[in-house]
């Protein structure tokens, strides 16, 4: 009997006969040269925004880092565990990444729970509220507006939560040193899972326009 779940098992299946079989020699690859993509995703871990199917990336292609809110926290070298503090430095220090994006999406939870400031818990630890409390200032400004609807204070603190991390990005040094020297670009981005539109943020200004399609 099987540990894993059946869809797992079949998907994996369509995987070895369809992908990996069209891409095994790039595997192969990968496995013995190692990975090096130039292009780091900082995103949410919902389900429905998987950044390798949004850009339609091969293996190889995306160093992906999801946690809930796609948040980066603030430089802290305090001897705790910080796992994305862990996976930006791998991804700076050893891949060298050219570019780091921060892509926040549409109906986000963590941001409602931001939002919501009258929900109980889900659990003694509060692990999302800790963590998403990363934002509180700028939940607690947006909450206070009563000229938007609740939709639209979700959106404006989805991409208002995308520049906070990017702000957050450039408190680490390794971050703010390479991208003095030119040799890193960070960017943010915004998905909407509904219509599957893209939003990106223009470096200058701040604003999330539509990029041309062509």
């Amino acid at each position: 009997m099987s540990n894993l779940p059946d869809h797992l098992l079949t998907g994996y299946r369509n995987f070895m006969s369809g992908r990996y079989l069209a891409e095994s020699g790039r595997y192969r690859a990968l496995a013995q040269d190692g990975q090096a993509p130039e292009t780091m995703i900082v995103a949410c871990c919902d389900s429905r925004t998987a950044p390798e199917a949004i850009f339609d990336a091969g293996p190889g292609e995306l160093f992906v880092l999801r946690n809930v809110g796609n948040l980066v926290p603030p430089y802290a070298p305090d001897g705790e565990f910080h796992s994305t503090s862990a996976a930006l430095e791998f991804a700076v220090q050893s891949l060298k990444v050219k570019n780091i994006v921060v892509m926040g999406h549409g109906r986000c939870g963590g941001i409602r729970a931001a939002l919501d400031t009258t929900a109980a818990p889900l659990s003694s630890g509060d692990f999302i509220g800790k963590w998403m409390s990363l934002i509180a200032p700028a939940a607690e400004t947006v909450s206070s507006s009563t000229f938007m609807t609740a939709t639209e204070r979700q959106t404006a603190l989805e991409r208002i939560s995308i520049r906070y991390s990017i702000a957050n990005l450039r408190t680490f040094p390794c971050v703010s040193i390479l991208e003095g020297k030119g040799r890193l670009s960070l960017h943010g981005a915004w998905f909407d899972i509904s219509s599957g539109e893209l939003w990106v943020m223009n470096k200058d200004t701040g604003d999330f326009e539509r990029p041309e399609m062509v």
